[in-house]
């Protein structure tokens, strides 16, 4: 696992996306800010670790690890590590399947949140604390990969019924900073191509744009009627019925009043567009939603439907590694790219849904340019003010983490204290179409506090 984990050496790491200093050991590399290569780094650890959380639950890993020598073949009880009279026996069970990954994830999101409790209130990388931040790679390698070795030690007890709790509430909040994202990639899409098509008054980014727009609409409305032919297939399915008509009548709402004459002239670059990502989001989120629902009956097997096969009830009641995880961690990788190499807008949107308090600042003004002859690879942009919250930023990064936990367990619940049995949990339902509302809400209100705040200028 740490092997894994150090893949890239982290020496190497530093010397492209580390200080200002790592720079002078490595002129190949590109070009580029402090504030960006910092962010870029964290979030290249946090996509090792995801690795390593998908590989600890890859079919037969556990058999393999049986055959190696120290390897001890229990069921995954008593102590990690027996050391007996002539040699050390590890426990490979405990490094496979779903409480592995709560181990990993746990020693991720604390260092995670250990980091953000360390950056409150730095103000500029002047800060004694700024090394900490954007150097010192290697140490904090071997710092978190210490930790997860020491995940591996806690007790089984009752640690995964304990973090489950922590990492629902965790994932939730995660989503909704994950909503914020969506809605500002929706309204910046919008409004660049619609600039350019008022530079250009090409035909071409006008028919780009009809083009994403009918896309989006069509993958939505096909998602529906997808949703009720399989996910409401008997009386018991009702709750799947309202959710899915619910938040259809939702969508159309809010693609009217994107539209509507007052609200165009508050925002004459609102449209169709935005309206569009978020209702395909909004569907997403529907389907992720029902999918946790613990009722098999309103739910179809992939298997039967594709392959015409029938599993055995013993095999369709453990969870898998399905299309939904796998939907779920491609969204999450571009919104952590997204808010590690984004920089925040002025714009109206960006104001009214704080993503300029979780993106980078507009910092091009920023000293230190290896253009103006400093000849730096990586400079130091925040000398006069960070382009970030640090500590905000980490905080972002132990939720994401948190998510990731609940993504690839599917959000499922602990029984009897032991991952090895797990159940569909009602609750991931709720906190999921509860997501969809709040998006829903906050996309509506991108577009009409203009017009409810008269007195406030947003722009």
């Amino acid at each position: 696992m740490g092997a894994v984990l150090g893949l890239c050496s982290a020496a190497q790491l530093a010397c492209c996306c580390g200080s200002a200093a790592c720079s002078l050991c490595c002129s190949a590399c590109p070009s580029c800010k402090n504030s960006t290569s910092t962010r870029i780094m964290y979030a290249v650890m946090m996509l090792l670790g995801t690795i390593v959380a998908c590989i600890m639950l890859s079919p037969g890993l556990q058999d393999a690890l049986q055959k190696v020598p120290f390897c001890s073949s229990g069921e995954g009880g008593g102590q990690f590590i027996d050391i007996a009279a002539n040699s050390v026996q590890v426990n490979c069970s405990g490094l496979v399947g779903y409480l592995a990954v709560y181990r990993l994830c746990f020693a991720m999101s604390l260092f995670f949140f250990i980091m953000a409790v360390l950056m409150i209130g730095v103000k500029s990388s002047k800060d004694p604390r700024a090394g900490i931040q954007n150097g010192f790679w290697a140490i904090k390698y071997m710092i978190l990969i210490g930790g997860i070795i020491g995940a591996f030690f806690i007790p089984r007890g009752s640690f995964g019924d304990v973090w489950m709790y922590f990492g629902m509430i965790g994932g939730f909040l995660f989503i909704l900073i994950q909503l914020v994202l969506i809605i500002d990639f929706a309204h910046s899409w919008a409004e660049s191509w619609v600039d350019k098509y008022e530079e250009t008054e090409s035909r071409a980014w006008y028919c780009a744009l009809l083009s994403f727009t009918f896309l989006n609409y069509a993958l939505a409305v096909t998602a529906v009627v997808l949703f009720y032919v399989f996910y409401t297939t008997t009386e018991s399915c009702g709750l799947h019925k309202f959710f899915i008509s619910f938040n259809l009548i939702l969508c159309v709402i809010i693609s009217i009043v994107s539209i509507l004459p007052k609200v165009q002239e508050s925002q004459p670059r609102s449209g169709l567009l935005q309206a569009s990502v978020i209702t395909l989001y909004t569907m997403y989120l529907t389907w992720s939603a029902m999918t946790n629902a613990p009722d098999k009956n309103c739910k179809p097997n992939w298997g039967e439907v594709i392959h015409g096969e029938s599993p055995s009830d013993d095999k369709n009641d453990e969870p898998a590694f399905d299309g939904e995880s796998i939907a779920s961690l491609i969204i999450w990788f571009f919104c952590v790219l997204y808010s590690s190499m984004r920089t925040a807008s002025n714009s109206q949107a960006s104001r009214l849904t704080m993503s300029d308090k979780v993106l980078l600042k507009d910092d091009n003004s920023a000293s230190g340019d290896p253009e103006s002859g400093d000849n730096h690879h990586v400079w130091d942009n925040e000398d006069d003010g960070v382009a970030y919250s640090w500590s905000f930023f980490h905080t972002m990064f132990g939720l994401a983490t948190l998510y990731v936990m609940m993504t690839l367990t599917n959000w499922f619940t602990p029984s009897n204290s032991d991952l090895s049995t797990l159940s569909s949990n009602m609750a991931a339902v709720w906190v999921k179409i509860v997501s969809s509302w709040i998006c829903l809400f906050l996309y509506t209100w991108t577009l009409v506090a203009p017009l409810i705040l008269t007195n406030r200028d947003f722009s």
